[in-house]
């Protein structure tokens, strides 16, 4: 499987995900030009993260020159942002509310392996509305497979009490124990068209793919900037006990975000298997470290309690500028892993030392 970044998104795409997000997110008060930009995401997060794209794409532009602007480079980055981008929501929103899902990736291959499994035993051969059905009933067994995941995550931590970490890395081996397992670590790969188009098919020009995880991040920064749920979960993320003690069912609240994570990481399963035509128990394995990685550099606190969707778009952005432009200097995949795991040790640094200097 190719390097989960690798290039870059078209910028009139980036533009409309942003604004839609920035809009849903807005302050509802008037405020100035410079201090809605300061504001932008919490914190001057998003505005630090517009003032780094707009560094590294001068810097790199010097180096590499027009190729990383290139129509190529842009299209292919539009098509590989989004199931990486589905992922880091579905950690996105765990580390929000204090926990983490180490089981993402997992549960996406184990979900995208089920549906690829009953798409390839019934769909050849069939016609007319049971073509149809087949394809939908595939699709919801992936859902269901999350579902259970998902529930068994949020139970084991949210009423047994056990470690967010532990619970989810237990959960994730056994999953993907079963993936490899009933696959023997084979491929399965061969789908109907209509599932193909999810990953490679473009409307308008739009990659389809794209839409898809627009239709997961506008929905997810409504759910946390407009609802209860999403007030509650903030409130956990900052002071479970707290929260737990004014009267909301923390509990419950937990489960539901685990239930939301492994849900999101059946969508980003539809697109992962679309966009090869394939499902493997071992697909996208070195998405965890960049999930949270995005996460992190999007203003997300790994602590619990504060983060935008809005930020982790735009942080996704700029790894992927990072990427296509270590991609186009030949840097090794392994080197650009490296590269990665130390942004996020000075990051989660910086963003420790800044609070430190606050209270102090």
């Amino acid at each position: 499987m190719s390097h989960p970044l690798t290039s870059s998104k078209p910028a009139d795409t980036i533009g409309q995900l942003d604004k839609g997000i920035a809009a849903v997110e807005a302050q509802p008060r008037r405020m100035g030009y410079v201090e809605r930009l300061r504001g932008f995401g919490g914190d001057g997060a998003n505005l630090r993260l517009l003032v780094l794209i707009a560094i590294l794409l001068a810097a790199f532009g010097l180096v590499i020159g027009e190729q990383l602007f290139s129509a190529a480079s842009l299209q292919s980055m539009a098509y590989q942002l989004p199931e990486l981008g589905i992922l880091s929501l579905a950690m996105m929103v765990t580390l929000l509310s204090g926990g983490i899902n180490l089981s993402v990736i997992a549960t996406a291959n184990l979900c995208a392996l089920t549906m690829a499994a009953i798409l390839t035993r019934f769909v050849p051969g069939s016609e007319g509305a049971a073509w149809v059905l087949i394809q939908v009933a595939a699709l919801a067994a992936g859902f269901a497979v999350a579902a259970l995941i998902g529930l068994v995550n949020g139970f084991v931590i949210a009423y047994l009490r056990v470690s967010p970490i532990l619970a989810t890395l237990g959960t994730m081996t056994l999953v993907k124990g079963i993936s490899v397992g009933t696959t023997r670590g084979n491929v399965i790969s061969g789908f109907p068209e209509p599932i193909v188009f999810i990953g490679n098919g473009a409307v308008l020009g739009i990659p389809v793919a794209l839409l898809v995880f627009a239709a997961a991040a506008l929905p997810l920064a409504i759910m946390l900037n407009r609802t209860p749920l999403g007030a509650a979960i903030y409130m956990i993320g900052s002071n479970e006990r707290a929260t737990r003690f004014s009267g909301i069912q923390t509990r419950r609240v937990i489960l539901k975000v685990y239930l939301i994570s492994s849900l999101l990481a059946a969508v980003a399963a539809i697109v992962m298997m679309a966009r090869f035509n394939s499902a493997n128990a071992s697909y996208g394995e070195s998405y965890l470290l960049v999930t949270i990685l995005a996460a992190v550099l999007g203003g997300i606190n790994p602590m619990g309690g504060f983060g935008k969707v809005s930020g982790l778009v735009l942080a996704l952005v700029m790894l992927q500028i990072i990427s296509s432009a270590f991609n186009l200097l030949n840097f090794s995949a392994f080197l650009t892993l490296a590269i990665w795991g130390g942004i996020l040790i000075a990051v989660a640094g910086t963003t420790q030392l800044r609070q430190r200097l606050r209270g102090g």
